[in-house]
This record gives structure tokens, sequence and C-alpha cells, in this order.
């Protein structure tokens, strides 16, 4: 399932990275490569950013079966999005990309101040984080009584690998985005119904319960007050001129 919401969270931004002309594109925290290769593949020149050498690897891995007018398109670097200023000038990438990285913070703002900074006007930042107001949510549909009690007003929590993790709430985030310049443009919700699902469950054989379930996650996903509730928040902010 973890492709399928991959997929998802893309079809947010497919109108400004799928369609249009090739962008620059930072994705800082680029993981295994899932997001780079797919714009990669659109036309985009991408940089991707991480400071864990096996995930580099992954990336890497994944690139080596691209055609090559793909791979010359991807850069990886090893670091970490709060030290891009060492690397790139401002406003030298069109498109910014941060997804599942905030979590691993002791907090978002110096991370996004430093994203921003390398945004071009009009430029798109794209953030992917945990979804604080969600916590005890996922604890009570797990039936895990006092996780949910103690999640309540509570930031911190254990992920499924069992590192110690944080989670952001949408309403900071927003006025953060705002005082660096970004403003928030949409929001989204990620993993409304599907949070309980382990990250290598396997989608529906069935191509058509699989539209469906994707049909109703994107749904809930743009619909309030159930977006409120996703383990995730996909936030959209474009750069002010």
């Amino acid at each position: 399932m973890a492709r399928q919401l991959a997929e998802q969270v893309a079809e947010h931004f497919a109108e400004r990275l799928l369609d249009g002309p090739p962008l620059r594109v930072l994705d800082a925290g680029c993981g295994q490569g899932t997001q780079a290769v797919r714009l990669a593949r659109a036309g985009h020149l991408v940089t991707g950013l991480d400071p864990d050498p096996v995930m580099l690897g992954a990336a890497q891995n994944a690139l080596a079966g691209e055609a090559h007018q793909v791979r010359s398109r991807v850069k990886l670097l090893t670091g970490e999005g709060g030290d891009c200023g060492r690397w790139f000038g401002p406003g030298s990438f069109d498109v910014v990309l941060c997804h599942g990285v905030l979590m691993y913070l002791p907090e978002a703002d110096p991370m996004l101040a430093s994203l921003a900074r390398v945004l071009a006007p009009g430029g798109m930042l794209s953030v992917l984080v945990r979804n604080g107001d969600a916590l005890a949510m996922r604890a009570g549909c797990a039936g895990d009584w006092a996780g949910a009690m103690e999640a309540f007003g509570g930031a911190r929590y254990v992920n499924r690998l069992g590192i110690p993790t944080r989670a952001d709430r949408l309403e900071p985030l927003v006025r953060t985005l705002t005082e660096i310049s970004v403003p928030l443009r949409r929001w989204y919700g990620v993993r409304v119904f599907t949070d309980q699902a382990p990250d290598d469950a396997q989608p529906p054989a069935d191509s058509a319960e699989l539209a469906r379930l994707l049909e109703a996650e994107e749904q809930a996903g743009r619909t309030d007050p159930y977006r409120s509730v996703a383990a995730l928040l996909h936030l959209v902010g474009t750069r002010r001129g």
C-alpha cells in the first residue's frame, strides 16, 4: 500500500509537476527515491538529498533500472535539508519536497526556513507530516486506550520502526509557512482509512476494489472533517514573489 499512497500524494501536485515544463526540484529526505524517479520520468531535474547512505543506496538502485535520460536528470547527495544552504543559493529550485522528514526533527521551523531560502519566487513547497491531531485516533483504532489517552494534546509517538518521533499540527505549520513567505495554498489528509494497514501490506488483488479504496482515500483526504483526522497531513505552499 505504501506505493499507492505515494502516488496519491503525487496526485495532489500533478497539475504543477507532471504535466508542465521541466522544473528544478529538491527532494529533501528523498529516501528510496520514489518521488525523485517519478519526477525525473516527467522530465524534471531532481536533486535528492538524504543523510542515510542506506536510503541513498536504495534510491541509486531504483535509478539503475531507469532509462539513461531519466538517470541523467537525478543527482543524489548525502546531507540534510537543514544544511541545504551549504550547497545551494537562494532561489535554486522551483519545487522543494519535504516528505516524512519533520517527524524525525526536534522542531519543524528551522528546516522549513532553510528550505524556503532555496525556493524561487512562485515556487512550490510540499510538506508531508504526521498529524498531531490524529495521534489519539491512531492509538484508539488499534485498541491502545492508554496510548490514546496519552496522545491527547501530545506530539510524541513511537513509529512502526520503534523510533521515537514527533507529530505536527496544522495551525502552527500554517503560521510558520506564512512567516517564511511560503503561505499555504492547499492541504490534504493522507491515510484517513488505511493507517492501520502495515506499510508492506499488499493492495487488493482486484483492481476494481483497489480503485474504490484509493478513490475513498482521495475523497476523504480533500473533505472536512475527514482530512483533519488523517494520519498524515500534506501541505502545499507557494513562495511569494
